[in-house]
């Protein structure tokens, strides 16, 4: 279904072999939650996708780990952002900001973060609506 969505909107588009089921175990465990239940289908079609541009639209399993991990953890950003910890990012725009779910509490609403000014906003009803823009899209600032 997945690869159907995106391709639709970008017929170029990028898909790499789906995560084992293993591998997503293993990152529910390490970031001790559930991925959402829609990124989670996604991944087993495809450990991400690359957009127009070479822009990682939906990023690997393994940088959405590390990348919530450091952000809900890394003290250093508590000086420069207010806290991520109610978000769950999973791609970017190629040029710095960066689309999340919302974790706390949770929702399929998709919000970007603009790392310019910290703002946080609604770009997205669900990951299909959020793929659906952004692919067809192309620009990196789709959303404003």
């Amino acid at each position: 279904m997945w690869r159907e969505v995106a391709g639709q909107a970008f017929p170029e588009v990028v898909f790499t072999p789906p995560v084992d089921t293993a591998v997503l175990a293993e990152a529910q465990q390490r970031l001790g939650c559930g991925l959402p239940a829609e990124l989670t289908d996604l991944l087993g079609e495809t450990d991400g996708i690359v957009g127009q541009y070479g822009v990682d639209t939906i990023w690997p399993v393994e940088q959405i780990v590390e990348h919530n991990l450091r952000c809900w953890s890394d003290s250093s950003f508590a000086d420069l952002y207010m806290p991520f910890d109610a978000l769950f990012f999973f791609g970017d725009n190629g040029g710095g900001d960066q689309f999340a779910f919302v974790r706390k509490p949770r929702r399929a609403d998709i919000f970007v973060w603009e790392h310019e000014d910290d703002s946080r906003r609604w770009v997205a009803r669900d990951l299909q609506d959020y793929l659906g823009r952004s692919l067809a899209d192309g620009r990196d600032d789709w959303y404003r």
